[in-house]
């Protein structure tokens, strides 16, 4: 499972570093070379949901491994893509695949794992994430300074197999009779991936923008309307009755809205308003997912014998003094403060994420695991995306050398909310007493 969801964070953050080579070789603009991205983005946030609906009626691991399959099969298609309109397509297969690996990963370890090593579990999956995300960039570069562009989707193929290998020692078990409702899935593909595309173009049409977010709104509304008498619905409004879970899907997306914007600002901060250079920027920036990938271990070590509210309401809180700072502190005369914050917030966010995601999978039944797995990818989705919309609108509203500490500063809010949050479930349901 830690192959898998390496592979497919690797992916994302090496094709960022690609895109003006493969602007190039495919002839195109920046304007539409972009479409790698969000067409990746787009698949993963309305493939999430359906994934665990999937895995629920056909078995978790099943569903898995051939999640993995159609990754490794997109990154084929893209590696051998002649035009972008071809890239694109294989981007959007890459994304569906990713969202089963996503929305199944830390289910099956539930099964994996005894309950009282999950938070240590889910520890390991958030120090692979970090470390997946800090190398990427790197890693990136690397291979488009030696090789061309389709090595990146290339490398994919070993670890995509050894994944697929290992899948095979994971718990099978069955999956439930229940009946796939594919209009629901296709009123969910349309709510999220309107809503994506409404917000990527917001600052730029704002009026096509509303219209879109409007049908998106619509689309919910239909399929809230049609899965509320369901017992097991596609949209887990079951799971999102418990306290616990509700204040954990909340919390989540208030955090990760938090980070998302401070991670966008922080380049623009640092380049245009300090006049640091681009390898400067990534040095004072690497404390960051380097703390949270040492943080991740020992929070899933502790949230197996502490409080999961005490440990996301102090990691909230940490991270929203790192932001703060950020925002706050004169650093003209010197940036080395930074690097102490950066890590700050890196510790924050690693205290915070791995007790919540702990927490929203033991509130939900463990049949409802897969549920439970696509509401916590939608949320983190959900956060990022709107953390960098939000970012976009403050620098189209507001000037350009205050935009960034703007956004930080709403940062700090947000990861102080999804703290407070936190503490909240543990006045709840019994889900809550439980968990915490």
């Amino acid at each position: 499972m830690l192959a898998a969801m390496a592979l497919v964070v690797l992916d994302a953050g090496m094709a960022n570093v690609a895109l003006p080579s493969m602007m190039r070789a495919l002839a195109t603009t920046p304007a539409h070379v972009v479409l790698v991205i969000t067409a990746y983005q787009t698949a993963l946030v309305m493939a999430l949901l359906p994934c665990a609906a999937l895995g629920e009626r056909f078995g978790n691991r099943r569903v898995f491994q051939v999640g993995v399959v159609i990754f490794v099969t997109g990154s084929v298609l893209c590696a051998i893509s002649t035009s972008l309109p071809w890239l694109v397509a294989a981007r959007f297969l890459q994304g569906l695949g990713g969202a089963a690996v996503m929305a199944l990963g830390v289910a099956l370890l539930r099964f994996s794992v005894a309950p009282s090593e999950l938070g240590a579990a889910i520890g390991w999956n958030a120090l692979t994430v970090a470390l997946s995300s800090a190398a990427a960039p790197t890693l990136g570069a690397l291979i488009i300074g030696h090789c061309d562009w389709p090595w990146l989707f290339l490398v994919n193929l070993p670890i995509g197999g050894m994944a697929l290998l290992a899948s095979l020692a994971l718990p099978g078990l069955p999956g439930m009779a229940t009946r796939l409702d594919l209009p629901s899935m296709a009123l969910n593909g349309a709510t999220f991936g309107l809503l994506v595309i409404g917000a990527e173009l917001l600052p730029k049409s704002p009026k096509v923008a509303l219209l879109l977010m409007g049908a998106a709104a619509f689309s919910l509304t239909a399929l809230v309307r049609r899965e509320a008498p369901k017992a097991l619905p596609l949209v887990p409004l079951d799971l999102l009755g418990s306290r616990s879970f509700r204040l954990s899907v909340i919390a989540s997306m208030s955090c990760f809205t938090a980070t998302s914007a401070a991670l966008v600002a922080l380049p623009f901060y640092l380049q245009h308003g300090l006049n640091q250079s681009p390898l400067m920027v990534g040095l004072y920036m690497s404390p960051w997912p380097l703390s949270v990938a040492v943080t991740a271990a020992i929070s899933g070590r502790l949230a197996d014998r502490m409080s999961t509210a005490f440990l996301c309401a102090l990691g909230g809180g940490l991270l929203a003094l790192g932001l703060a700072a950020m925002a706050l502190w004169p650093l003209h005369g010197s940036l080395h403060p930074l690097i102490a914050l950066s890590a700050v917030c890196g510790v924050g966010f690693g205290l915070f994420q791995v007790p919540n995601n702990r927490n929203m999978f033991l509130a939900a039944p463990p049949e409802r695991s897969g549920a439970a797995g696509g509401m916590q990818g939608t949320a983190r989705l959900s956060g990022q995306t709107t953390g960098a919309v939000l970012m976009t609108l403050l620098f189209t509203v507001t000037p350009s050398s205050t935009a960034p500490r703007i956004g930080l500063g709403i940062g700090a809010v947000l990861a102080l909310a999804s703290g407070l949050l936190s503490l909240l479930r543990s006045h709840g349901s019994a889900a809550s007493t439980r968990t915490d």
